[in-house]
């Protein structure tokens, strides 16, 4: 009987002296996710994509009047009346709630009458007269439905104001004294997610009592 003690390494290296060692768990890991974030940047950032989406939209030159100032603006023909005021005019005022017509936060007069600006072509607005929340106040002074807004404490959060001021001063300009019931109807195109649609209606009225907005 051999005296020597077995030595499994030995052993290894005696069946299989060439086998390369296999990576570790972590290692594998780490070059499989190097490999697809490599291959992930280069799919998603070829020149020709980027070029396709500069040219992807056509474009048409407008001429709008923005509280009784005019713009000509290029536009693409995709944009919204939303995207044309907030990011290429600057009036922020207009707020995208749900981006489909459905909250009313995006309010504004199109020649007088309410429209969710989420929703008209800024193409449409070609020629028109757009009136925003920034044009309701004259020189620092507020309107009549603004000031009835804060007395009443109208504003809570206040991301939908802006629409339900819009959407009133259209109101007020039919009707300038209308009924509780009259608001509301005005109004129904317009959610408060802070549902303070109380004090909203109570605003409303108390601007019609107390002047046109």
């Amino acid at each position: 009987m051999n005296s020597d003690s077995f030595d499994p390494e030995a052993e290894k290296q005696a069946v299989a002296p060439d086998a390369p060692e296999s990576p570790s768990r972590r290692e594998f890991l780490e070059t499989t996710g190097a490999t697809v974030a490599a291959s992930t940047v280069v799919s998603f950032a070829t020149p020709a994509m980027a070029q396709s989406a500069d040219t992807a939209a056509p474009r048409t030159a407008i001429s709008v009047s923005v509280n009784g100032v005019r713009h000509e603006v290029e536009v693409e023909d995709r944009w919204t009346l939303a995207e044309l005021l907030r990011d290429a005019i600057g009036l922020t005022g207009t707020k995208i709630g749900c981006d489909r017509s459905e909250c009313g936060a995006c309010t504004v007069l199109m020649n007088g009458a309410p429209v969710y600006s989420c929703s008209q072509l800024a193409v449409w607005a070609d020629g028109a007269e757009i009136r925003t929340v920034e044009g309701l106040a004259r020189n620092g002074e507020l309107t009549p439905l603004q000031q009835a807004f804060v007395d009443n404490n109208a504003p809570q959060c206040g991301f939908c104001t802006s629409g339900q001021l819009m959407s009133a001063t259209a109101l007020l300009a039919a009707n300038p004294s209308p009924t509780a019931d009259e608001a509301r109807a005005a109004l129904v195109g317009n959610l408060c997610r802070c549902s303070n649609y109380n004090a909203i209606v109570e605003a409303v009225v108390a601007a019609g009592e107390g002047g046109v907005a």
